[in-house]
């Protein structure tokens, strides 16, 4: 194809430059909750979002990516004319490097699936013609963005009174905390269970059957019980002497703690296998177009652009992802491990499984959505109303600023391409 190692290169650099606005924005804000509570440190934080990210992309990603990259807009209008759909892709990278970055400057925890979807949209509806869009899979996406923050928050809000309720509220804290903490440690087991041992077998093309499967997850969920046990046994063994009850709260926090960092690799999984492959679809249909329709789901390109993505996502965490982190994690509602942890595994449980089914729903404003129902649980003066406004507005915002971005591209590339 003409310029077509040109139109490679270019996907890749705005690629990476995306995909560093990702991890600035959006996986800053997945691990807002951990850090912002100070259940994990950075340095935790860093080799959690390695290790996860990279692990849900590979294991996880391949559903959503086929979506954005072939099941938004018709590929039958690009039949005859391939260079449109590569221009389509270059604008919609384009469009979300750009807002991304703005957003994260302004330390705005916007949504790569709205700004992604949202170009998509725009540039097929505005330069291709309504008929391009295919209207019943943007609707169930458009559902998503809706429902899963709603679902999300009201997980979030009953975990939470549970925990105030059976734990915090007890006579003896501590006690009620040896008790229960165990159940919502295996609770975290189920959780990564079903997104990481059964994803990992789906990808590898294994099929169980449901006895097979219950028999996978529930020695994942133990193995996971067993390792958290441990760890908080070690808390135990500094309770030398009784405690009044706000240094036993002290200790259960800490407990709640070891349940955060599990959670938060469950939450980082979820991202990578959502909003990763989110990110790298256009730069897989540019590659794939160019190399005429090169299959994408195995070997050594797809694992490449995946790596390529991980890769950009985990630089901007480390190099910008403060501002966002100090949005979500302290801004909404003053967050302590036990909170993170009931809006963290309510927002990985939402997010898996959607992102099951194909549909790209937003890791940000399921997360978001969940620390709100924590901040619910707690009173409406718990929550900071101005940040919760701002941050919707931010939502509504991304769509027609990324349509708007990508045509504008759209007619540069075309401008200079033919």
């Amino acid at each position: 194809m003409e310029y077509g190692l040109i139109f490679i290169i270019l996907a890749c650099s705005v690629g990476l430059w995306m995909t560093w606005g990702v991890g600035a924005n959006d996986l800053a804000n997945i691990m807002s909750t951990a850090m912002g509570s100070k259940a994990i440190t950075v340095k935790q934080a860093i080799i959690i979002a390695i290790i996860f990210e990279i692990a849900g992309a590979f294991l996880g990603g391949s559903e959503v990516t086929d979506t954005i990259r072939g099941g938004i807009i018709e590929p039958s209008v690009f039949e005859h004319t391939p260079k449109l759909f590569i221009y389509e892709m270059l604008s919609v990278l384009l469009a979300g490097a750009a807002w991304m970055t703005t957003a994260s400057i302004l330390g705005m925890p916007v949504s790569i699936t709205n700004a992604i979807v949202g170009a998509l949209v725009g540039v097929g509806a505005i330069m291709l013609g309504m008929h391009a869009v295919r209207w019943q899979e943007v609707g169930v996406i458009a559902i998503s963005w809706f429902s899963s923050p709603t679902i999300a928050g009201v997980i979030s809000f009953l975990l939470f009174i549970s925990i105030r309720r059976y734990i915090l509220g007890a006579e003896n804290p501590l006690q009620a905390a040896e008790r229960y903490v165990p159940v919502y440690l295996f609770m975290v087991g189920i959780v990564l269970a079903l997104m990481t041992a059964l994803k990992g077998l789906h990808h590898f093309h294994i099929r169980l059957n449901f006895i097979q499967t219950s028999l996978v997850v529930l020695s994942t969920a133990v193995a996971v019980f067993v390792l958290g046990m441990n760890a908080i046994k070690r808390i135990r063994l500094k309770l030398k002497f009784k405690l009044n009850r706000h240094t036993q709260f002290q200790y259960i926090e800490n407990m709640f703690s070891v349940l955060m960092a599990f959670t938060a690799c469950a939450m980082v999984f979820a991202h990578g296998s959502n909003d990763v492959a989110i990110a790298v679809g256009p730069i897989a249909g540019v590659i794939s177009q160019v190399l005429e329709g090169q299959p994408m789901h195995d070997g050594w390109l797809f694992y490449g652009i995946m790596l390529f993505g991980c890769l950009g996502v985990v630089l901007g965490l480390v190099m910008y992802g403060r501002k966002v982190i100090a949005t979500v994690g302290s801004a909404i509602t003053t967050l302590t491990p036990s909170r993170a942890f009931a809006a963290t595994l309510a927002a990985a449980s939402t997010v898996i499984v959607s992102t099951s089914t194909g549909i790209p729903v937003s890791a940000t404003q399921t997360l978001v959505g969940a620390v709100f129902g924590v901040g619910l649980a707690r009173g409406i003066d718990a929550l900071n109303l101005n940040v919760i406004r701002n941050i919707f507005m931010s939502w509504i915002v991304t769509i027609p600023a990324a349509a708007g971005l990508a045509t504008l591209f759209f007619c540069a590339l075309r401008a200079i391409f033919g």
